[in-house]
């Protein structure tokens, strides 16, 4: 027993020196979202971390396996729907990712349950949620014009 906790911790420490990626792509003001300041205020406090160039990477994320958890979870949402990229995403998939954001805030998916239990900011309340969902559909209607 005792040679598998040692062998386990080794292998946590050489953990450490295998990082993960944490990035920050430049952001291009040409590129990002602009809306009004209650949604950008929203989507700030429960949805850039992962779904733009501008996380803030927590501490945690620092420490290996949780690093390469958090690195995937923000490599996964920024693929997903990165409003730093969002003046740019073609009109198709715009809807279809749009119509996903709408089903996952109403479902509760998003922000995912592990986020919202390290950072209480990000969980929205219900009528937070109804100016997200509304801004949404809402810029759906302004790509069927």
């Amino acid at each position: 027993m005792k040679k598998i906790v040692l062998g386990l911790a080794a292998f946590l420490v050489l953990l450490q020196f295998i990082p993960a990626e944490k990035t920050n792509p430049p952001i291009d003001p040409q590129k990002t979202l602009s809306t009004d300041t209650t949604v950008l205020s929203l989507l700030k406090k429960s949805c850039y971390d992962c779904h733009s160039n501008e996380t803030q990477w927590p501490s945690y994320a620092a420490i290996a396996p949780i690093s390469f958890f958090v690195a995937s979870h923000v490599k996964d949402g920024r693929k997903a729907l990165n409003f730093s990229e969002y003046n740019t995403i073609e009109p198709a998939i715009k809807e279809a990712r749009l119509k996903r954001a709408i089903m996952t805030v109403k479902n509760e998916r998003m922000a995912l349950p592990s986020y919202r239990y390290v950072h209480d900011n990000a969980n929205l309340s219900l009528e937070e949620k109804k100016v997200l969902v509304a801004w949404f559909e809402e810029e759906l209607k302004t790509l069927e014009k």
